[in-house]
């Protein structure tokens, strides 16, 4: 059951509208780190978890996420008001108001629609957890960004509000995960491969036009990890090695020498 009362969860003030930072504030209304999805991805979440205790949790965001919805909504359409009146203002996107008449609709800042594609939505509590996580993490990379292009007051205290939520957030949703008590590289129940799962591919090779080296570093070093040197490239050296032997083999003479090869695709 929802019940929404008439009063924004974060009261807002707009001093001095921006049609055009209305319509990057749109991003976080109907984008794809924004509240919407958020909204409905952790609510989606919390219909489908059997762990009850955590799946309060899930209901309690989700519904908060709608509340910041009604509020980043509100500061838009603020934002885009003069676009129902000023040629001037209309000419900064006239989709909103040409077709939309100057308010908010479910666009991201570029006028693409919304779509269920933005929910990462998989039935197993620890993945949707930490795809929780990060979605939080991009929400607020996303309201900083608004708020360092934010010349207005009023408008930047909302949206350190919604960017401070995002935070607490992302600790809650760290908590439940931390609070299963589940190895964190333990996801779903058929194990890996033994052997395969603990060799890094020493893949992106040589060094760069800005200084790029092969690197070593606990991700590729260290207990448990073996460090395998770009078996793409030994790969293809071998494969040559056994093309020359053919070719002598047929031939009875050495192939002239020709340009190395990336890799060879078999079928």
């Amino acid at each position: 059951m929802y019940h929404h009362v008439k009063k924004l969860m974060y009261t807002v003030h707009v001093d001095h509208a921006d049609p055009s930072f209305g319509n990057m504030l749109l991003e976080q209304f109907g984008g794809a780190n924004g509240e919407l999805a958020a909204a409905l991805q952790y609510s989606i979440q919390g219909l489908n978890c059997e762990d009850l205790d955590r799946k309060d949790m899930l209901m309690d965001i989700g519904t908060e996420e709608l509340s910041h919805l009604e509020i980043i909504g509100t500061l838009a359409r603020m934002h885009l008001k003069p676009m129902k009146t000023s040629r001037r203002a209309a000419e900064s996107d006239p989709l909103i108001a040409i077709a939309g008449g100057g308010g908010v609709s479910l666009n991201n800042s570029m006028g693409n629609p919304w779509t269920a594609d933005y929910l990462k939505i998989t039935g197993e509590l620890d993945v949707d957890l930490r795809s929780n996580i990060a979605a939080e993490a991009r929400a607020k990379i996303v309201y900083e960004r608004l708020i360092n292009f934010c010349d207005d007051a009023g408008t930047k205290d909302a949206l350190q509000f919604l960017m401070t939520r995002e935070i607490t957030h992302l600790k809650a949703f760290t908590a439940a995960l931390d609070s299963m008590g589940k190895d964190p590289f333990t996801i779903g129940n058929i194990p890996p491969t033994p052997g395969v799962v603990d060799q890094y591919f020493n893949d992106s090779t040589g060094q760069g036009d800005q200084g790029e080296i092969d690197v070593r570093g606990p991700w590729n070093e260290g207990s448990g990890i073996r460090y395998v040197e770009a078996p793409m490239k030994m790969e293809a050296q071998v494969t040559q090695e056994e093309v020359s032997r053919e070719i002598k083999r047929a031939t009875g003479k050495a192939p002239e020498p020709t340009a190395p090869r990336s890799k060879r695709f078999r079928r």
